[in-house]
């Protein structure tokens, strides 16, 4: 097989599965992995795929696009529902429970029953409706942000920095295999990370869109959050992090 035919069928298996290792390329294209490497390198330095350790993964679009509540709250509304009944039946009795703001971490909201956990969160409309149901809720303060309807900034990281979390949920703009979890806004990014520190586990409420995408700013690794999402589009991800999917039998 001739380099360039070999390149092409490369970054053709690796625009199908979004990441792929040295072996499979090797058996697939019946090379030796020696040969595989040195076609990676190749392609790394000519800007068509980001190399990584034993493999390679596509290049992704840095997107620094943030969609308004309004346009988000009509997106994969089932899939949003079912992330957040089964996010709600993890909460406990005794749980300290940050929740991010955000479409898909409302969903939760508007599943929880738990009225004896006690709740924290940067979403002034979760916080109302936290209230609205009988839970004992806290505004964690900062700047209001309309257009995500965030409370964030510098008041908002430092007020975090106070507690110590049982379970954090997060929503988040992208996962990669490459980046990690992501969102395109610098001061969201910050008080995400924040609470993903302070928290003993750290789930992200996320439907199958989200993957494979990347924005600007990454606020944690996929090793430190388990993901709840309705399904799992690339299996690659559970050599990452751990996940649930909530529609696939």
């Amino acid at each position: 097989m001739l380099t360039q035919e070999r390149h092409s069928l490369i970054l053709q298996v690796l625009q199908d599965r979004k990441a792929v290792t040295v072996t499979e390329l090797s058996k697939e294209l019946d090379a030796s992995e020696s040969t595989i490497r040195r076609d990676l390198i190749t392609l790394h330095e000519m800007g068509k795929l980001n190399k990584v350790h034993g493999g390679a993964t596509v290049l992704e679009d840095i997107s620094t696009f943030e969609a308004d509540v309004e346009t988000k709250s009509s997106m994969n509304v089932d899939e949003k529902n079912e992330i957040g009944r089964y996010a709600a039946s993890l909460i406990k009795d005794d749980d300290f429970v940050y929740i991010d703001a955000g479409t898909t971490t409302l969903k939760l909201v508007d599943y929880i029953s738990n009225t004896k956990a006690v709740y924290i969160t940067n979403g002034f409309v979760h916080a109302k409706k936290l209230v609205q149901k009988g839970c004992k809720a806290y505004v964690i303060g900062g700047e209001l942000k309309l257009s995500t309807e965030a409370l964030v900034g510098a008041v908002g990281i430092q007020n975090l920095k106070k507690y110590n979390f049982t379970k954090g949920f997060l929503g988040t703009n992208g996962i990669s295999l490459l980046q990690g979890v992501t969102t395109p806004e610098i001061e969201e990014g910050l008080m995400k990370k924040e609470a993903a520190n302070r928290s003993y586990m750290t789930y992200i409420l996320a439907d199958h869109t989200k993957f494979g995408k990347a924005s600007s700013v990454t606020f944690a690794s996929l090793d430190q959050v388990c993901i709840i999402t309705d399904f799992l589009p690339d299996e690659k991800y559970r050599e990452s992090t751990i996940v649930k999917e909530v529609c696939r039998s």
